[in-house]
């Protein structure tokens, strides 16, 4: 076996971008795989598992190390903080997780499971993550020896735990996850602890409904119901599908189950009850409204790709749709029954939304044309995004054209539906900041009291809508609005030619509108030489917010 030395050039985040290429030529060119034996490539791949359980000992000394610094008492009081199945690490800020899930760009969700895995493994485990860090043990294992002695155990004495985790670790290795996760349950009942009500009890305070874009047009429903009421679900399901097989329905018995249960939970035909109206959000261009041509019927040429509730559709698939709204009509598109219509107008070249009104109001301002020019040969816009208005509170205009801009919560990474989201300032009004559509983006409610409470973040929006956040420890994370063109997108979506739009910042510590920066310098280059923990840190002169 090859002894090989590699040194690694530790920075702080703080520095501008860091990139992985920097760290030196691919491990592939330093350790080539070509002409290696079956059995020497066995080797390499049990070396690689044992290198990244020992770097994830490692990551979990991090995480835990980072959390002592960012303690609970930074926090500015305001009601409840930690949601549902969530477990609070102790004396640890409620937005450490926000501020986590920025490293390796995941969900809220997945920062959260690692940081109590890593503070279970670190505080009560120590055996396991010790085998962990000694390249013994596969960081899914320990993941799920954590977990079954992690809260679920919460009120399990100490001796106990570490009794069960000696019995468990010399087998840990060689079994699956589930087997192991039940002989953790079979020794927790060998030593009189009974956990199962406790799950329970958890696992349905967890339960919800949520949807999962799949492909190909088709999203899959996901309802996390107690067994008892899954069964019966599923059962009943069943039942109907099979009797409209009996009535003589050709259709596979997998599609007859899915649309009983469609109607089930739509109920068409029930008009006893208030009717309940579901949102469809539908972003197409006009070309996707139309049959394709024979070049791009024949794959040649771009095809107009269509958005159901973030989904990419077809052309096709959207005429269907709209077909089954009663949208398509002999006048041209128009409002479905109890829905509504309304036609952004994008720019071609940018991607940047310019303007969202009812399909009345377009028509009625193509009739009228520029009231200066009435002839109509001139090129004067006589449309654009509403202006500002003169209060805290945005117009109707305003609302629209914001959550279409931005269709979800715009803290990157955060998904949450614009519809569930508010229209946060980035510069608080408070401080100056008005209520234009340059200066709001939809925050989920969470994310809205992290920016409005939290502190030490750096918070930069350009007027097309790029939304940058910058942590305490220096880490920028940038989100644009749906179908806007990144600065290295080839035509014809690349950015158009002339100077980038000026940034709106926001810091607890202090206000900016604009400057000689550009919004990439004020994400990367901040802070330049100061300590990052200084802004926003109770300095005199804090807006009010």
């Amino acid at each position: 076996m090859v002894g090989l030395t590699f040194g690694v050039e530790l920075r702080a985040a703080s520095e501008p971008a860091f990139v992985p290429a920097q760290l030196g030529r691919r491990l592939g060119e330093v350790l080539p795989v070509a002409g290696k034996s079956d059995v020497q490539l066995f080797e390499e791949l049990q070396l690689v598992s044992a290198l990244e359980s020992m770097l994830a000992g490692y990551k979990a000394e991090l995480v835990i190390a980072l959390a002592g610094q960012r303690p609970a008492e930074e926090d500015v009081s305001s009601g409840s903080t930690w949601g549902a199945g969530e477990v609070r690490l102790p004396e640890t800020s409620e937005f450490f997780c926000d501020e986590l899930a920025h490293v390796p760009r995941c969900s809220r969700r997945a920062a959260v499971e690692l940081a109590d895995t890593c503070n279970v493994l670190l505080t009560r485990l120590r055996a396991t993550w010790g085998r962990v860090a000694d390249g013994l043990l596969d960081w899914p294992r320990a993941r799920a020896i954590a977990a079954e002695l992690g809260w679920p155990a919460k009120e399990v004495p100490d001796a106990v735990v570490h009794a069960v985790e000696a019995e468990v670790l010399p087998r840990a290795a060689g079994l699956g996850i589930r087997r192991l996760r039940a002989l953790i349950r079979t020794r927790l009942l060998a030593h009189g602890q009974d956990l199962s009500e406790f799950r329970r009890k958890v696992a349905e305070s967890l339960c919800d409904v949520r949807v999962t874009h799949h492909r190909d047009g088709v999203s899959q429903l996901h309802a996390l119901l107690p067994t008892a009421s899954a069964a019966a679900c599923r059962d009943a399901v069943e039942r109907y599908a099979t009797m409209l097989k009996a009535d003589g329905d050709t259709r596979p018995f997998g599609v007859l189950r899915a649309l009983v249960l469609e109607d089930l939970i739509l109920r068409p035909w029930d008009t006893a009850r208030p009717p309940v109206t579901a949102q469809l959000t539908i972003t197409a261009p006009i070309g996707a409204l139309h049959p394709p041509n024979a070049e791009t019927a024949a794959g040649h040429g771009r095809q107009p790709v269509a958005e159901l509730d973030g989904a990419p559709i077809t052309g096709a698939l959207l005429r269907e749709v709209l077909a089954q709204l009663d949208a398509v009509c002999p006048g041209g598109l128009q409002a479905p029954a109890g829905g509504s219509l309304h036609v952004s107008l994008v720019d071609p070249v940018s991607g940047r939304l310019r303007a969202v009104l009812p399909r009345a109001q377009l028509e009625a301002l193509a009739r009228r044309g520029c009231p200066d020019h009435p002839a109509g040969d001139c090129a004067c816009p006589v449309l654009d995004a509403p202006g500002p208005v003169d209060r805290y509170r945005p117009s109707a205009g305003q609302y629209r054209f914001v959550r279409t801009r931005d269709r979800t919560c715009r803290w990157p990474g955060c998904a949450n539906s614009a519809g569930r989201a508010d229209l946060d300032h980035v510069i608080p009004h408070a401080c100056g900041g008005a209520t234009a559509c340059e200066n709001f983006c939809c925050l989920c409610r969470r994310h809205h009291r992290l920016k409005t409470h939290a502190r030490g973040r750096l918070f930069v929006m350009t007027d097309d809508g790029v939304f940058s956040v910058t942590s305490p420890a220096g880490v920028t994370r940038t989100s644009r609005p749906p179908g806007t063109a990144a600065p290295d997108d080839p035509p014809p979506f690349s950015r158009a030619s002339g100077p980038a739009p000026a940034p709106r910042t926001y810091s607890p510590a202090g206000v900016s509108q604009g400057g000689p920066r550009d919004a990439q310098t004020l994400a990367h280059g901040w802070p330049p030489s100061a300590s990052p923990r200084l802004l926003g840190d109770g300095l005199p002169g804090r807006c009010p917010v």
